[in-house]
Order: C-alpha cells, then structure tokens, then sequence
C-alpha cells in the first residue's frame, strides 16, 4: 500500500514517540501488505487525517515489520485501528468500518483532551 502524505508509518521502535508522547490524538491503523480491506482502509483513513490535520494525526503500523506492536495490544485481526488520546489507548474498532465511525473517536478525545490554546481563561 502507497503511503499517503496524511498518513505516518511507524514501527515499535517509533511507536512510543509518535503515539504514546503525541501532544494530539492519534489513531493507529494495524495493517499488513496482504491484507485487502486494509488497503481500502488507508484510503479511508487518509480522508480522516487530512480533515483532522493539525488537531489529531493518523499513523499506520504493519504489523509483519512490528509485530511486538499488535502483540503488545491483543490484536486478532487487521485491520484494526485504535485511538490514543494522552497516551492512553481509549478506543477500537476491528475490520472495515464507515469514515464517520474514526471521525467520532477522534471528535471524543478532541472533546476530553481539547488543545491547551484553545482556551486561556
């Protein structure tokens, strides 16, 4: 799968930086080059990170290069994506689902987790 400018691959020795020090939300697809739905994920996903750029950003494991990653995770089957918000792993979804399903995860945790300038009362 061609990686999109929207989209970040990382790998486990990535993954902590990217996602779990990320100051935005971030979901992370697990993927594998085999895998037909995942391609038709990341197309999907792109629309989602291209709207949500600069608030959340979305990044992509292939779990045949990283598998301690989906093994860290319990992951039992691509494509799964998950939501990180602070560090913290707050949502999943397994298998292809609609665009509108990953906007809501990344609208929850934009909700819990607003941007520190955003508000300086």
């Amino acid at each position: 799968m061609p990686t999109s400018s929207a989209i970040t691959d990382v790998t486990q020795e990535t993954f902590a930086a990217e996602v779990e020090r990320s100051a935005v939300p971030v979901l992370v697809e697990l993927w594998a080059p085999w895998c037909a739905p995942c391609e038709a994920l990341g197309r999907v996903l792109e629309g989602v990170a291209e709207e949500y750029a600069g608030q959340a950003k979305v990044v992509r494991v292939n779990i045949d290069e990283s598998p301690g990653v989906a093994e860290r995770f319990g992951i039992e089957g691509i494509p799964t994506v998950m939501l990180f918000a602070r560090g913290v792993a707050r949502e999943r979804a397994m298998g292809l689902r609609p665009r509108e399903e990953y906007a809501r995860f990344v609208q929850r945790a934009l909700a819990v987790a607003p941007r520190a300038e955003t508000r300086a009362d």
